[in-house]
């Protein structure tokens, strides 16, 4: 497996383990839809919360978070929402970043809620 494969499954387990920490379930990773994944699909109280995961080991030319761009972010809303009507759920939907920075043997996690409102 490519070096940033791995860097993204490590990733992803990190972000788990946070959200598990921080009282969310976990309903599903890596869901597929079409051409769309949604990296994790988790329930905080009545939420669903769809959670796109970037893994860097550098920030020097951009933050983990800053490569979630337009396209993929259509493509996340179109897996949720897929998700949402082939389960008959009836929740209030959130899109997440959790931007993971692992660097010099140190991990860096910051959770951005409702991270698709500010682009």
């Amino acid at each position: 497996m490519a070096q940033h494969n791995e860097l993204g499954k490590e990733g992803e387990k990190i972000a788990i383990d946070f959200l598990l920490k921080k009282g969310y379930k976990i309903l599903e990773t890596n869901y597929r839809y079409l051409k769309a994944e949604v990296d994790i699909i988790a329930k905080k109280g009545e939420t669903l919360v769809a959670v796109e995961v970037k893994t860097r080991s550098s920030d020097y030319f951009e933050n983990p978070q800053d490569a979630v761009n337009d396209k993929k972010i259509k493509l996340i809303v179109s897996a949720t929402d897929y998700y949402v009507n082939d389960k008959d759920l009836d929740v209030e939907v959130r899109f997440d970043i959790i931007a993971i920075l692992i660097k010099n043997n140190k991990t860096k996690i910051e959770h951005l809620e409702d991270a698709f409102l500010h682009f």
